[in-house]
């Protein structure tokens, strides 16, 4: 579909799609050891989750895609058939806010995997373990929680969200290229795998776009397939739905170039 550029959309120069990253918000991470409390699921930090995430956040949440990006969320029923059974998500990563509330109006309640950088902000990074962010770990001690952690949520037949490309690009309309290592996850736990494509679309009487969400799936791992080339070609099925998705977008709000030479 072709594009539509707002007039004069800024332009970001990137060099590299793999490790840029174009989030203004500047936060010194903390270090995820084995100081860190993964398990919140107990006693007053139950009570925290459930005043945070239960009745603090949903109404904010709502109102901020609603009103921001006048949020759709499409194939949300290709979930029913797994709305019992733990599963795991995939999206691209195109809005630091945004990205974070999307996962709870997918599938409730979520639980997202996070750079440290979402549980090392002032006050609010306090706050985001209890609404479901589940940080990656800076060593092996830390790595026991999160491993112990996310076996839990699986447990429990919950919702888990990975965004692979790891990097904010803001309205970023295609889908960079990713890794498969978060793909050993659903293949350790033989869990169905979903996709879901965030897109931006031209509103008739607005400049603004609309976020247009598209869920895809379920995936599941060829059994069939050494494991290594099993988590590839996952990977691979995942890309490319969410890169057919992606051209769904027909609008351009934030113009990437690759830059060369004479840019840096």
């Amino acid at each position: 579909m072709t594009k539509n550029k707002h007039p004069d959309p800024p332009v970001i120069y990137y060099q590299n799609e793999l490790t840029d990253e174009f989030s203004t918000a500047v936060i010194e991470p903390r270090r995820i050891d084995a100081s860190y409390r993964y398990d919140r699921s107990h006693g007053i930090h139950r009570l925290l989750r459930f005043f945070w995430y239960g009745i603090v956040a949903p109404l904010p949440a709502f109102l901020y895609r609603k009103f921001k990006f006048h949020h759709k969320i499409v194939g949300r029923e290709k979930l029913k058939a797994h709305k019992k059974d733990a599963i795991f998500l995939f999206g691209n990563h195109t809005q630091p806010i945004g990205d974070a509330v999307i996962p709870s109006f997918i599938r409730y309640p979520a639980y997202v995997i996070v750079h440290p950088n979402n549980v090392s902000m002032p006050y609010l990074g306090r706050v985001t373990p209890y609404m479901g962010a589940i940080p990656l770990p800076d060593d092996l001690t830390a790595a026991k929680g999160f491993v112990a952690t996310i076996k839990a949520k699986v447990e429990k037949n919950r919702a888990i969200f990975i965004y692979p490309e790891a990097h904010i690009w803001p309205y970023y309309t295609g889908i960079r290229p990713f890794g498969d290592e978060s793909f050993q996850y659903p293949i350790k736990y033989n869990a169905p795998v979903y996709s879901f494509t965030n897109t931006y679309q031209k509103r008739r009487f607005s400049k603004k776009p609309r976020m247009v969400t598209y869920i895809d799936g379920p995936f599941y791992p060829d059994a069939s397939l050494p494991l290594r080339e099993r988590r590839r070609a996952l990977r691979d099925a995942v890309y490319a739905q969410m890169t057919e998705r992606s051209q769904l977008s027909d609008c351009v709000v934030i113009e990437y170039r690759k830059a060369s030479k004479e840019t840096l």
